[in-house]
């Protein structure tokens, strides 16, 4: 955990108090009228939003808010709950409508809900307009990470503008300075020269995370700035990686192995047939045995709960993690 952030002094908050009473910016006068009425207006994937902050009934359906919003106690009316992860009090909580998951959602439990937001996103960002239609008089709100933009700036944006939205300003300030500081502590454990590997197991089966594109494990390469050992034209966002032989990973030889155990996020009892700890496949792979990665020891596993989650935390626990690993090892 990083530490405290220095306090500015006296003489500053005396200066900000003059500047004040001076006047503002035209943007700051705007964001105090909006407090003032009781809405604060945001920019999302689809533009500007004018939401009623706090909200009164929120809908949550974006997997990598649902740990943010829990940990700042926001109550919600209904949400996607047989999308989230154990450890949450929404998961069990009987009080918020469950609309299921996204293959087969119940969304008429958002009119009975009668949110003015709904938090959307990720799995459901499908049926925006559905939810548009349902609660009209809602703000279907969407930060998911944009194609073509920075995916760590984009986990800021989305904590940051959460926090403008339910006033905790100070806590998503903290959650994005934990992120930051656990980027630089992974950044200078790696010795920039390790060839690295990203794979996602699924019931027993390797597949390939594209550096930059691949699902969850892909934007490591980018922020970390790390050297890839294979990198396959085409690379695509698939859930359960790309079809890669595991004879041509192992030909690359990676020093360095990042993991994502896709099944880890699952009830033993929901899991897809053949599962095993993602530990096991790649350790016990017989065509994995003599790859540099396994022998050292530099393998590199995302938390359990990453598949259902992917979250500003999650980042924040895997990049510690990463220098947990690689310094130990120096």
């Amino acid at each position: 955990m990083i530490s405290t952030r220095l306090r500015l002094g006296a003489a500053l908050g005396v200066l900000a108090l003059a500047l004040t009473g001076c006047g503002a910016s035209a943007d700051s006068s705007e964001q105090n009228a909006a407090g003032a009425s009781g809405t604060v207006t945001v920019e999302d994937n689809n533009g500007k939003q004018t939401v009623k902050s706090p909200p009164t009934s929120v809908v949550a359906t974006d997997n990598r808010t649902f740990e943010t919003l829990d940990s700042w106690g926001i109550e919600l009316t209904a949400a996607a709950r047989g999308l989230m992860p154990e450890g949450l009090s929404y998961t069990n909580n009987d009080k918020i409508a469950d609309l299921g998951n996204h293959r087969e959602p119940d969304l008429e439990k958002v009119v009975a809900a009668k949110p003015d937001l709904i938090v959307n996103g990720q799995r459901f960002a499908q049926f925006h307009d559905d939810l548009q239609k349902l609660a009209p008089e809602a703000v279907v709100l969407e930060l998911d990470p944009r194609d073509g933009k920075p995916f760590d700036e984009e986990l800021r944006r989305q904590t940051t503008t959460l926090g403008e939205i339910f006033g905790k300003q100070a806590e998503a300030k903290k959650l994005v300075d934990d992120f930051d500081a656990s980027i630089e502590r992974a950044k200078s454990a790696y010795n920039g020269s390790d060839k690295a590997m990203g794979v996602i197991t699924t019931a027993g089966d390797i597949g390939y995370s594209a550096p930059g594109v691949g699902r969850t494990v892909g934007p490591v390469f980018d922020i970390l700035g790390l050297k890839p050992a294979l990198d396959v034209p085409e690379g695509s966002d698939r859930d359960k990686g790309d079809d890669v032989s595991v004879e041509a990973i192992a030909q690359s030889k990676p020093d360095l192995m990042i993991v994502m155990d896709r099944d880890a996020s699952f009830a033993p009892e929901e899991r897809e047939k053949g599962s095993a700890p993602a530990a096991e496949v790649i350790e016990k792979s017989e065509a994995l045995k003599s790859v540099p990665a396994v022998q050292n020891d530099k393998i590199v596993y995302f938390p359990e709960d990453t598949y259902l989650n992917e979250g500003i935390q999650t980042y924040t626990e895997f990049f510690n993690g990463f220098a947990d690993k690689l310094e130990a090892q120096k």
